[in-house]
């Protein structure tokens, strides 16, 4: 049996684009290996497949770069794998090193515009330093895809090289049957993701002291934890707020259908945010709970194209406030967007995107 390894810096148990692409490379015949990093506050891995979590010295900073990707080029070294498949920028030196010695095929998934993410805005050297490794490792890349039309097209212009796009579409959902969450009654907000700057979850934080019958439901973990409890408790509105930390991959779309309301309020403040599209928006189809998003390309795209929600013009917490409750109390505006929601969940689904992949193995 043909084997590949799926290699990414996360510690596995919160990507589902990993997941995916491993159910579809076993479907396809590989025995499939994982390779991630394994933290302090990390899960325990519970997926299906053989998986690898290496334990660090170094858990940040170019020292962890260099220490992750030595111990995974070695690996692959003595793995000898049929396929690399790398995962992000930060994978890619290991991988593409061990592919050029071995002979063996290459496949790079860059979810993201990597050098562009706003963690580097303030960091010139260590940006310089990626930009470096993308612009000698791209141009030699045989077969690469991402995550959206416009981060291709920004790859193919700079680098002169075919990319196809495999989009961040959830497999199809039918599971109604919600996790228990205390709202009081209320009505709910809904984040899933990262908590990192310019998502916009502060000023859905501030905005939560004009919306008195709901509650803003944030799941995931990031590096502005503290920053938004803090924020919540100046603003008096910390009683309004759920933190779930992580959820599980197999729990998250039964938290989310508690959900009225999805948000992806993305800042236009770097060209990785402008042309996101994020795989939240899709997990908010998959539960049937209309969308609120920033006027940036891709999202808007989506959202105008199948006319499950609203978007924004601004950032400012009043006015955001104002249209949540222009959506949720236009009945029959709000019961023409599920509607409409149920439609785009049968057609923007994993089961229908995976065929990308059959081109490339």
């Amino acid at each position: 049996m043909k084997t590949a390894v799926v290699s990414v810096t996360n510690d596995l148990t919160g990507d589902q684009r990993i997941h995916r692409t491993a159910a579809f490379l076993e479907k396809n015949g590989f025995k499939v290996i994982l390779v991630g990093r394994k933290l302090k506050n990390s899960l325990p891995y519970t997926g299906p497949f053989k998986y690898k979590r290496f334990k660090l010295l170094f858990n940040k900073g170019p020292l962890f770069y260099a220490e992750y990707n030595l111990r995974l080029f070695l690996m692959l070294l003595c793995k000898n794998p049929d396929l690399y498949f790398s995962n992000d920028l930060d994978t890619l030196s290991a991988n593409f090193l061990a592919s050029k010695f071995h002979g063996n095929k290459l496949i790079y998934d860059s979810h993201e515009l990597f050098t562009d993410v706003p963690e580097l805005n303030n960091r010139p050297t260590i940006k310089k330093i990626w930009q470096i490794i993308e612009g000698f490792i791209l141009p030699k890349i045989k077969e690469m895809i991402t995550v959206s039309d416009s981060v291709a097209d920004v790859y193919r212009n700079k680098y002169r090289i075919e990319v196809k796009v495999l989009r961040n579409l959830p497999v199809r959902k039918l599971s109604k049957e919600k996790a228990l969450l205390n709202t009081g009654g209320k009505k709910v907000i809904v984040y899933q993701g990262a908590l990192n700057v310019d998502r916009g979850i502060e000023e859905m934080i501030s905005a939560m002291k004009y919306l008195d019958d709901y509650v803003f439901l944030i799941m995931g973990t990031g590096d502005i934890d503290h920053k938004l409890k803090q924020l919540a408790q100046n603003e008096n509105v910390l009683e309004k707020l759920i933190f779930t930390g992580k959820i599980p991959l197999e729990k998250l779309h039964s938290y989310t259908l508690n959900a009225q309301l999805g948000i992806s309020l993305e800042k236009d403040t770097n060209l990785n945010y402008r042309y996101s599209l994020p795989n939240k928006i899709f997990d908010y189809i998959q539960a049937n709970v209309p969308i609120l998003v920033s006027d940036l390309p891709e999202m808007k795209k989506v959202i105008e194209k199948y006319r499950i929600g609203k978007i924004v013009n601004s950032h400012d917490p009043k006015e955001l406030a104002d249209l949540v409750l222009q959506i949720i109390n236009d009945a029959s505006g709000y019961k023409s967007i599920k509607s409409n929601l149920e439609l785009a969940a049968g057609e923007l689904c994993w089961e229908k995107e995976e065929v990308i992949l059959e081109s490339l193995i």
